[in-house]
């Protein structure tokens, strides 16, 4: 298993979570990505795509303006 960062900061929704859609397509289950953003959609925006989709949120740190969302990729069934 590894781990990646994608940095989405300064762009808003949709795009923190289809850059993550993009992302996560090319990792292998059970890798994690941690998603840096600013826009405050995202703690809510993310988490719904990653039930929908078979993922895992493994944390949400605030952090001043920035976000920083750790998915656990799940299975591509």
């Amino acid at each position: 298993m590894s781990h990646y960062e994608l940095d989405v900061r300064r762009m808003l929704c949709p795009m923190p979570v289809i850059r993550s859609q993009d992302r996560i397509e090319h990792l292998q289950p059970g890798d994690t990505l941690a998603v840096i953003c600013t826009d405050p959609g995202a703690k809510h925006d993310i988490p719904a795509w990653c039930r929908v989709n078979g993922h895992e949120v493994l944390s949400i740190d605030e952090k001043q303006d920035e976000l920083v969302i750790t998915v656990r990729v799940g299975n591509k069934d």
